[in-house]
């Protein structure tokens, strides 16, 4: 491959992962083509886009997106698939969902992570990042939250409605 090509590479690479905001690294090595093309559906559904990508380009296209990646830098050797997505959760839970599903596999495995300003390093922190909170999650929380006083304000006043109503009839039948 000709530098000009490489460098053209490191650029498209650069955009990609500047347009997320958040980034997987993993490993997908060792599985065979029928999971690779199971993984891939599944982060198309998803929304995670997955390239398998040259450890020294994507090393050279994050130093060129102007963050600072370096604590991910450890963990780019071997074979290396990046996963970016808009959704802070969604990669983990593709990761962990697809083990459960392949029960043999053991792949893909967690290298790394950027989320949330957060570099997560190792695949011990999988279970964590699957339990971060997506926005839209946390706006259901939210929502959530702020209909439980309004709904128990409105449940009271008709029980209340209720017992009011049933005192006035039974004073009523009492005096006839």
């Amino acid at each position: 491959m000709r530098k000009e090509q490489k460098d053209q590479l490191i650029d498209s690479l650069c955009e990609e992962i500047k347009a997320y905001p958040l980034i997987y690294i993993a490993d997908i090595g060792g599985l065979n083509s029928v999971q690779t093309s199971k993984l891939r559906r599944a982060a198309f559904r998803k929304e995670v886009k997955l390239e398998v990508v040259k450890n020294t380009l994507l090393i050279k296209a994050l130093e060129k997106t102007g963050m600072d990646y370096s604590p991910l830098f450890e963990v780019i050797k071997g074979e290396t698939a990046i996963m970016l997505s808009n959704t802070n959760n969604a990669p983990a839970k593709l990761i962990k969902d697809f083990r459960a599903s392949e029960k043999t596999a053991t792949k893909p495995e967690l290298k790394g992570a950027y989320v949330e300003e957060s570099f997560y390093v190792g695949a011990q922190h999988l279970d964590e990042l699957v339990n971060i909170k997506s926005k839209n999650e946390l706006i259901a929380d939210v929502v959530m939250l702020l209909q439980s006083p309004v709904k128990n304000v409105l449940s009271q006043l008709q029980s209340a409605g209720n017992t009011i109503t049933g005192v006035l009839k039974t004073l009523e039948e009492r005096e006839a």
